[in-house]
Order: C-alpha cells, then sequence, then structure tokens
C-alpha cells in the first residue's frame, strides 16, 4: 500500500494541536491561580507571625505592664498594616510580667486579598509570638 492511501485512511492530523490548547490552556490557567492564591495566604501569614514577634519583643523591653501592653498594640497596628485588609489589629497579650517571665502577643486580622483568590480560606488568621523578660533588670509593679 502506498503512504498516500494509509495517511487518506487514518485522517488528517490537521488542527489537533489547535484543540489540545484549547482544552489544557483553562486547565494550566486555573493552577496559575490556584498557585498565586496559596502564595498570598501563604505570605500573609509569615507577615503576621513577623508583626507578632516584632510585638512581643517590643513589650519584653518595657518596664510595665500596661507600657508594653501599649507599645506591643502600636507595633502590632504600624506592621499589620501592609497584611491586614482594614479594622482593627486584635491584640491580647498575656504571660508573667515578672523578671525571667515570659511576654506573649496573640495577633489576629481579616487577610488582604484572600477574597480575590475564591478560595475556601476563612479571611482571619492568628498568629502567636512570646518574647521573654531579662532575667536582671528592675520591673515597676
Amino acid at each position: 500500500m502506498p503512504a498516500d492511501t494509509i495517511r487518506r485512511r487514518l485522517g488528517s492530523d490537521a488542527g489537533i494541536s489547535t484543540v489540545e490548547l484549547v482544552l489544557i490552556a483553562p486547565v494550566l490557567m486555573l493552577f496559575v491561580l490556584l498557585l498565586i492564591g496559596l502564595g498570598q495566604i501563604v505570605n500573609s501569614r509569615a507577615s503576621l507571625e513577623g508583626t507578632a514577634r516584632d510585638a512581643a519583643r517590643a513589650g519584653a523591653l518595657q518596664r510595665d505592664y500596661w507600657s508594653a501592653l501599649s507599645a506591643a498594640t502600636s507595633t502590632a497596628n504600624k506592621d499589620a498594616a501592609r497584611v491586614c485588609a482594614g479594622g482593627t489589629v486584635q491584640v491580647s497579650a498575656g504571660g508573667d510580667f515578672r523578671p525571667g517571665g515570659l511576654f506573649t502577643v496573640t495577633l489576629s486580622c481579616r487577610v488582604k486579598g484572600v477574597a480575590l483568590s475564591k478560595l475556601p480560606v476563612a479571611g482571619d488568621i492568628r498568629a502567636t509570638s512570646t518574647a521573654p523578660l531579662d532575667v536582671y533588670r528592675r520591673v515597676v509593679q
């Protein structure tokens, strides 16, 4: 059998690449959008954890509990502006505020950009950090 006859019987492959592209392109685009959304969530979580660490450290450097709470809240509000989508950052501070104790800060806020990704993820994230208080310093009671 000549080659021309075999090609005519099997049909032409013309246009198959176009069909493959039309079927695969939307799937690839959805996958890329999923990766972008997950990246936003991971980045926001890491930034909020860094903010909690900075707030705990700022509070641990103070001499009394109320100054520590004020410093932690101020630091958290400044740093969280780039991560949180409006509203207020909730700061709850705990721990023993005595030499050798620990100052713990827990932050929670609504994350920017999660609504845009259309992922079924809650928009609120929480981060906790603890900083030690210096053993050899005086604390105002």
